[in-house]
């Protein structure tokens, strides 16, 4: 099972920018599909982007489309979530997940292994 551990979670004005990292280790980036969640209080764990395994395209919640961007970089076995035009409302912590091969990839079932989780607070 892969290890994740994210980074990069801050305090951030609305309408700014973050990007939060998923560092992988104990596996090839490559050889899974990426997720991303995110958990506010009080709330359960939503789905936010995708990037399933050898799909070549992402997936993205209505909630961040055309705000965020899942991407990976291979050779830092590192996967991104960069977000702009922030809201209060996206305010969680936000996680990292894989899974190997499959179809599913916006449920939390769909993943095995997760990280830690990155704090994102957007202040007004």
């Amino acid at each position: 099972q892969v290890q994740l551990i994210e980074s990069g979670g801050s305090v951030v004005q609305a309408g700014g920018s973050l990007r939060v990292s998923c560092l992988v280790s104990g596996g090839t980036i490559s050889s899974y599909g990426w997720g991303w969640f995110r958990q506010a209080p009080g709330k359960e764990r939503e789905f936010v982007a995708a990037l399933p395994y050898a799909s070549g395209r992402a997936y993205y919640a209505d909630s961040v489309r055309g705000r965020f961007t899942i991407a990976r970089d291979d050779d830092r076995n590192t996967v991104y979530l960069q977000m702009h035009s922030l809201k209060l409302e996206d305010t969680a912590v936000y996680y990292c997940a894989a899974r190997g091969y499959g179809g599913g990839y916006s449920f939390t079932t769909d993943y095995d292994s997760w990280g830690q989780g990155t704090q994102v607070t957007v202040a007004s």
